[in-house]
């Protein structure tokens, strides 16, 4: 048997670290060739990396959030033959901790407490706690503490089968169904059923939420920013909506707002220019574009993406309704291209349903500007001196102030209320 060390591999793209987001193997595993093993982020993309080898994993190097250079070793197999590393060359790795091994778990003199077995009882005694090394908390996924939380359950009475003591979901089932549900299973006839909580959760930030930090952190240490806002009445808008998708083409989208606000930006955007453009901080160059490629802040379980409807300039009110919702549907499914995912010369942030009065959108560096689009509601207002209900919107936007003025900025915005206030000369 030999030791084969696996070292982090070039992705290409320029690419010199990665991310470690999660290790779909811990130490003793069996794995086969390609079989993957490793997922990592990069500035790029995140990618699954596969296994080089048939073996048995013997050591991973580094956790979720480590960052890892390509070329290190980033885990080790054990594998027939002679392997391409011997035991000597394979084991320094001071800066890079194994994963723990189960067997570590016991203390060395621990005081005798018979609930403390690592396999629980049939019958637990409820208020015994299981016995960790000193300031050491259970460990356990947040789904599971979400589970014990909602059962009433002190996760430091929980017997865990995993590495390191890790409290799995059938650990947990197993506690429950020995007839404990909390740190007390009986409490004096009229007492109270609530309990105090003192818990506290530490989650690391990784993965796609680091790098979304990291953006805001640039964008808005780097970028003075200024906001506006405005009111529009969509009364016509909302009309002409409706007419649209009780007339549409067979297989055409249903039309939200967001599409005629995107076309609204089109003309608003050949008409100040200096808005639809990326500021370049290191050359102190503003490059103005023709194209307008807006970029749909879309919201996912996985973090806030930016997919991209590209040339919207070209495009049709019905082609930007379909591009859009094919980029913002592969983003949420996890299936958008790097090249759906750039390319953005102006950014549109929709609260959708969540509405809201106003808010500051932080702009998506090194774009110069972002509109946020608020839901439309029925208001009561002042129309030619009677009080009418209308359709309003609300909208907001911020501005990079090194390279758009105050008056810049709100002129595209009057703009873009006068096309949506007036949809007809949209298509103008």
């Amino acid at each position: 048997m030999g030791t084969f060390a696996f070292k982090m591999p070039d992705i290409g793209e320029g690419v010199v670290e990665g991310e470690v987001v999660e290790w779909m193997v811990a130490v003793g595993d069996s794995v086969k060739e390609d079989d993957p093993i490793l997922s990592v982020m990069t500035d790029k993309a995140t990618v699954e990396i596969p296994s080089p080898v048939d073996g048995k994993v013997t050591k991973v190097i580094g956790e979720a959030g480590d960052i890892l250079p390509v070329g290190v070793v980033c885990i080790e197999f054990e594998v027939d033959g002679d392997g391409n590393a011997s035991s000597t060359d394979a084991a320094p790795e001071p800066e890079a901790a194994p994963a723990p091994e189960p067997k570590a778990e016991p203390k060395p003199t621990p005081t005798p407490e018979p609930a403390a077995a690592p396999t629980p009882a049939p019958a637990p005694s409820p208020a015994a706690a299981v016995a960790r090394a000193p300031g050491t908390k259970a460990l356990a996924s947040p789904a599971v503490r979400q589970r014990a939380r909602q059962a009433n359950i002190d996760l430091n009475f929980v017997a865990g089968s995993g590495p390191a003591g890790r409290i799995s979901h059938a650990d947990l089932d197993a506690h429950i169904a020995g007839g404990a549900s909390g740190a007390s299973s009986t409490r004096p006839m009229g007492a109270s059923a609530r309990v105090e909580k003192n818990g506290t959760e530490d989650i690391k930030v990784i993965g796609l939420r680091r790098k979304i930090a990291e953006g805001m952190i640039s964008s808005y240490t780097t970028i003075p920013h200024f906001s506006y806002f405005e009111e529009v009445d969509v009364t016509a808008l909302e009309e002409l909506r409706q007419h649209l998708n009780a007339t549409r083409p067979e297989g055409a989208p249903k039309l939200t707002y967001l599409p005629f606000i995107m076309q609204a930006l089109v003309k608003a955007l050949e008409e100040r220019p200096e808005c639809n453009a990326l500021y370049d901080d290191d050359s102190n160059v503003v490059t103005r574009h023709e194209a307008i490629n807006l970029g749909i802040a879309t919201q996912t379980d996985r973090g806030l993406f930016v997919p991209v409807v590209k040339h919207v300039e070209a495009m049709d009110i019905w082609q930007s309704a379909t591009e859009m919702t094919r980029v913002t549907s592969a983003t949420r499914d996890g299936k958008a291209t790097a090249d759906d995912l750039s390319g953005s010369t102006f950014t549109i942030t929709s609260l959708g349903r969540l509405g809201g009065l106003g808010a500051t959108p932080i702009i998506n560096k090194p774009e110069v500007g972002i509109l946020g689009v608020h839901n439309a509601k029925d208001r009561a207002v002042v129309k030619d001196g009677n009080i009418v209900i209308r359709r309003i919107m609300n909208l907001s936007s911020s501005w990079d102030h090194r390279v758009v003025d105050g008056h810049d900025g709100a002129s595209l915005v009057q703009l873009v209320k006068s096309y949506l206030e007036h949809p007809a000369t949209i298509f103008m």
